[in-house]
């Protein structure tokens, strides 16, 4: 999935809010000439002022290389309102997942592929007795699993790869994984909605959705795609489950055990994880 390095233009600028400008630049005299007390006087006057008169918004830890406007905002927000359901959310997969009753459940409301082999394998058992067709929860569960992927897409269109330098700033192991997925996402071009469904421990479904936007794919196609490559990996997971049966029911069992707890170490490690960013940003403000 090719992109380009972002840029700073005229194109770009009217991508944005109507009435919105970038913010004038500031004169800065470079002569070596100033008073005849004070030589070169000017030029650091106007360096320093420079520096004073730095936007809030002229950081590189944020997504934009311009003034942001409402769209950027909005976008930016709804970015945070995803990562927090996410993590929100962990404790109830945990629970749900814990009694064969509440797999369909788990599958309807949060799309999960995991829930999905199981919900096969209950199928394939008999353990299967609700009177809403499976096909219908497995619907709802792809609606529900791509709910938010249309913010990637957004955050991509207003900032090229700015969400993802964003992301690959935090370290230089972030860098280096976020440059290797980039890779990958741009050789396998619109097969990329496909891979980035694959369970493995790299961001790759993030990167995939915020380059379908960069590279200026339409919103329809997107989520037309998206939502149909979902199901299809919602389809295979359930089939996948139906073929293996009895093996997953038995280790639905041995987990369903332990499941509350589960849920409850989850519970405690979001609110140890929401406490220590909070802190860490206060530290940083207080520190600034």
């Amino acid at each position: 999935m090719n992109h380009e390095p972002r840029r700073v233009d005229r194109d770009a600028a009217a991508e944005h809010d109507a009435g919105e400008d970038f913010p004038p630049a500031v004169p800065v005299d470079v002569s070596s000439g100033g008073g005849a007390g004070n030589p070169a006087g000017p030029a650091v006057d106007d360096e320093s002022a420079a520096e004073q008169e730095k936007d809030w918004w002229d950081d590189p830890a944020m997504p934009w290389r311009h003034k942001p406007g409402r769209s950027d905002i909005a976008c930016l927000a709804w970015m945070g309102v995803l990562g927090a359901v996410s993590l929100a959310i962990l404790p109830l997969r945990a629970w749900l997942l814990g009694a064969a009753s509440r797999i369909p459940v788990l599958v309807a409301v949060t799309g999960s592929r995991t829930g999905a082999a199981t919900f096969g394998a209950l199928m394939r058992e008999g353990d299967y007795h609700a009177a809403i067709p499976w096909v219908l929860v497995l619907v709802a569960g792809t609606i529900m699993s791509c709910k938010f992927d249309w913010v990637y897409w957004w955050a991509g269109k207003l900032w090229g790869r700015g969400m993802i330098e964003v992301w690959a700033g935090r370290s230089e192991r972030a860098r280096r994984r976020y440059e290797k997925v980039e890779r990958w996402a741009d050789r396998a071009g619109w097969f990329g909605m496909f891979l980035a469904y694959v369970p493995i421990p790299l961001p790759l479904m993030a990167v995939v959705f915020v380059l379908a936007g960069a590279n200026r794919m339409s919103v329809r196609r997107f989520v037309a795609m998206n939502c149909t490559v979902c199901l299809i990996w919602l389809l295979g997971c359930t089939g996948i489950g139906y073929l293996v049966g009895a093996p997953i029911t038995a280790v639905l069992e041995v987990y369903s055990r332990i499941a509350n707890y589960v849920a409850i170490a989850l519970v405690v490690v979001v609110f140890v994880v929401a406490f220590s960013s909070s802190w860490r940003k206060n530290n940083q403000a207080a520190r600034a």
